[in-house]
């Protein structure tokens, strides 16, 4: 008779801490079907298995139950994610993904060594673009760079290629507005017409400082809509980037901040005009559901979070608007459509403008490969993810991108410009602001932002 062995591999501890593990229930509602696949741009361009949700789900899983520790591997694959949530959208099962990733980014954060220069300059960027001060004062020099004409020739030059990611940051750079703007919204703007409700709106850090035009555009077109617009000036930061990026407990303190002002400000709606923001915002009682003192105002708060379009899309609008005659594309910003699933309300008012030509773009939702600071730590990848996207946009023969997120502002807009297209990236709001004004000539950033 034949005697049966069974070898038990011995039981080895997680390689992860107890501070915001990925959830097991999570990973395992994954059931390897693979449809997310062909909607998963680092799969797409990359053609690893482990650079898909699939494998990077069984790379966490094996992490969980001891099988691998946090090695180079791991860290590669999960840090090459882009965090767009496609996979989101087309699972049958469920999964929520993008939370996986951010706890397992925490777990890299807490036990994984970076090279020097590494962690120096992650550590930069997220200290960089989280806070509005520490953003103006490293433009403030880079502004008088463009106006005393240096860029041109710096540009020219090539010696941008010889800089590494100092040359990738400074590619991005738009024309820097003058910083003063960043406070130059009032605090309170009453509305027009029937009062709709009392908005609170997110001016956000990168918006902010880059770009405030589409701020002032976003004040304007609430009043018209009838909203009462505040603006808490104490605000900082909601912690998107943070929390994108693993840093979870970062994220809470600004999450934590954010929902404080917000209530003190005594608004019916926080009114969000950047993607990233919005997504992580709207996820706030998740985020903070273990804090006693913040999970049910948490949820509160989140409940009361919208997207631009969503306010508009329904607001007395249609007869103030006039016409626009040029072709527009739509690029979904990857945190609006797959984080909020809103894509139909911007598009619906891009649509309400007169004798704008809204074109269909291929691929709408096929990341840019902005991604927060992705196009930063990975320029290399995240040029591969824009060449596929400006192609697309060259289809169309669109006069202007538009585009609900300022990460993919700067990136697209960078691209455009690198290969010499005179396309403009603008947000929905500065076209919707643009009709509502009489529809002059195509306006220069400042003239929208007045």
């Amino acid at each position: 008779m034949a005697v049966i062995t069974e070898t038990v591999r011995p039981v080895r501890p997680s390689a992860f801490d107890a501070l915001d593990p990925p959830e097991a229930e999570k990973y395992r509602a994954c059931v390897h079907c693979g449809l997310c696949l062909p909607t998963c741009p680092t799969h797409v361009v990359l053609g690893q298995e482990m650079d898909s949700p699939r494998g990077r789900i069984y790379l966490i899983r094996a992490a969980d139950e001891g099988r691998i520790g946090i090695t180079d591997t791991f860290v590669k694959h999960m840090n090459l994610c882009l965090v767009c949530r496609a996979c989101e959208t087309a699972c049958p099962s469920g999964v929520q993904f993008g939370s996986l990733m951010e706890s397992a980014r925490g777990q890299i954060e807490r036990h994984y060594r970076y090279p020097r220069g590494e962690r120096w300059f992650r550590d930069f960027i997220l200290g960089a673009f989280t806070s509005v001060e520490r953003t103006t004062w490293l433009l403030r020099p880079l502004r008088w760079y463009q106006r005393l004409g240096i860029q041109r020739l710096v540009r020219a030059s090539g010696i941008l290629r010889l800089l590494g990611r100092l040359g990738e940051m400074e590619r991005l750079l738009p024309e820097i507005p003058d910083l003063a703007l960043r406070n130059a919204l009032p605090a309170e703007t009453p509305a027009e017409g029937v009062r709709r409700g009392r908005v609170g709106l997110m001016v956000g850090c990168v918006n902010r400082v880059m770009f405030p035009y589409v701020n002032a555009a976003t004040v304007r077109v609430l009043a018209v809509a009838g909203y009462e617009v505040v603006i808490p000036k104490a605000h900082r930061c909601c912690g998107s980037l943070m929390v994108h990026e693993g840093e979870r407990q970062r994220g809470r303190v600004f999450a934590r901040e954010t929902i404080d002002e917000f209530e003190r400000a005594g608004v019916d709606f926080v009114a969000v005009n950047a993607a990233g923001c919005g997504s992580v915002m709207k996820e706030y009682g998740e985020l903070l559901q273990t804090d006693p003192a913040y999970a049910e105002r948490a949820r509160t708060f989140a409940g009361k979070v919208q997207d631009i379009s969503q306010l508009l899309v329904d607001a007395p609008l249609g007869g103030r608007l006039r016409p626009l005659p040029l072709t527009a594309t739509y690029h979904d910003a990857c945190h609006l459509a797959h984080g909020q699933r809103v894509r139909q309300e911007p598009r619906k008012l891009l649509r309400a403008i007169p004798e704008l030509r809204l074109v269909e773009l291929q691929e709408s939702d096929f990341c840019c490969g902005s991604a927060g600071v992705y196009n930063l730590l990975h320029p290399k990848e995240a040029e591969a993810f824009l060449d596929r996207k400006l192609e697309r946009v060259a289809e169309t023969n669109a006069e202007i991108v538009v585009s609900g997120n300022p990460g993919c502002t700067l990136q697209m807009q960078a691209g455009l410009r690198a290969r010499g297209k005179d396309v403009r990236v603008l947000h929905p709001v500065e076209l919707v602001d643009w009709s509502l004004r009489g529809g002059r000539a195509a306006p220069s950033p400042w003239e929208l932002g007045r």
